[in-house]
């Protein structure tokens, strides 16, 4: 039976503000193309039976149902989490699209790269990776190829297994009993329904969970780690760019759309479409869709739609439709 993928993507994404404040979080841009299109074009090779993505209400919701729309390679069911309760309430809103398929479950703003087709051909898995410091994350306690335990970021840490979000799960029916479970008891982590917490409940109930370690993990919530995906996925799947009147220093995104002239572009940057640049160098950043850059050397840099920055060598985090100028 092939899997229904579930994307939760409902997240407020106050970390990266102030671009969140305009943009939903998985419509920011990373190594040439939207968060979610990166997810979208992995969830695909599992070839799922449809994608659930959970967003949230108004208008942050309704450009990712738009976003959606125009994907014409996955059937695509937008379900809205009305209130932001937790990860685990927003995969429950899935229950009804789900049915008892299994489900494969990938966090909307992190970018894994591990083969979904075999995690998704049989049992279930969760994907981990060994970090120096756990207690941002849920923790995998691991015992001879099984998971024996799970914690949602705990003070002390019971491993150094780090779960990235991305979860394959066989018994679906399972997991929804135990987020059911867990909303009727008035379970919470932090304030919030956990799916750490369900899942810890499905190996109560005997069910087998086993951990797949996983290398690229591109975690996207905040500012330093968007541009550190940036570099790393422009590492790794990069294009060849030419442009006349410009310097190009690979590997970088440079959109055809975009008007560069007299300017340095790379190494790793990201150039929207519609992006003006004059008289400029830029590197290690990330240039949104309209924003215009002239007379200005830009490092480790993230500039939102439609930004507007004149002037000199700098770092900054500029939100959509900002100006900035320095003379």
């Amino acid at each position: 039976m092939r899997p229904v993928a579930i994307i939760p993507a409902a997240g407020a994404g106050s970390r990266l503000r102030p671009h969140t404040h305009t943009t939903p979080k998985p419509l920011l841009s990373v190594a040439g193309k939207p968060i979610l299109a990166h997810i979208l074009d992995r969830v695909a090779r599992a070839r799922p039976e449809r994608v659930a993505l959970i967003i949230g209400p108004g208008p942050h919701g309704e450009r990712l149902r738009a976003f959606a729309s125009a994907r014409t390679d996955l059937e695509i069911t937008c379900v809205v989490q009305d209130e932001p309760l937790g990860l685990g309430h927003a995969v429950l809103q899935a229950k009804d699209v789900v049915g008892s398929s299994p489900v494969l479950i990938v966090l909307g703003d992190t970018i894994v790269e591990a083969p979904l087709d075999e995690l998704t051909s049989g049992g279930s898995w969760i994907g981990v990776k060994e970090v120096d410091d756990p207690r941002r994350f849920g923790v995998a306690a691991v015992h001879d190829g099984k998971i024996t335990a799970l914690v949602e970021k705990p003070e002390k840490p019971i491993s150094h297994w780090a779960v990235v979000g991305l979860y394959a799960l066989a018994n679906a029916r399972l997991l929804f009993d135990s987020l059911e479970g867990l909303e009727k008891g008035g379970t919470r982590t932090r304030g919030e329904l956990q799916l750490t917490d369900a899942l810890q409940r499905m190996l109560h109930e005997g069910e087998e969970l086993r951990p797949f370690p996983v290398e690229g993990w591109y975690d996207c919530g905040k500012t330093e780690a968007l541009l550190e995906a940036n570099r790393a996925l422009l590492d790794i799947q990069a294009f060849p760019a030419n442009r006349e009147g410009v310097v190009v220093l690979p590997p970088v995104a440079l959109d055809p759309g975009a008007d560069v002239l007299h300017a340095v572009i790379g190494p790793h940057a990201s150039i929207g479409a519609g992006v003006r640049i004059r008289r400029s160098i830029i590197r290690n950043s990330i240039i949104n869709e309209g924003a215009t850059v002239e007379d200005a050397m830009l490092d480790q840099s993230v500039l939102g739609e439609r930004a507007v920055v004149r002037g000199t060598m700098q770092r900054l985090n500029v939100g959509d439709s900002s100006e900035v100028e320095r003379t």
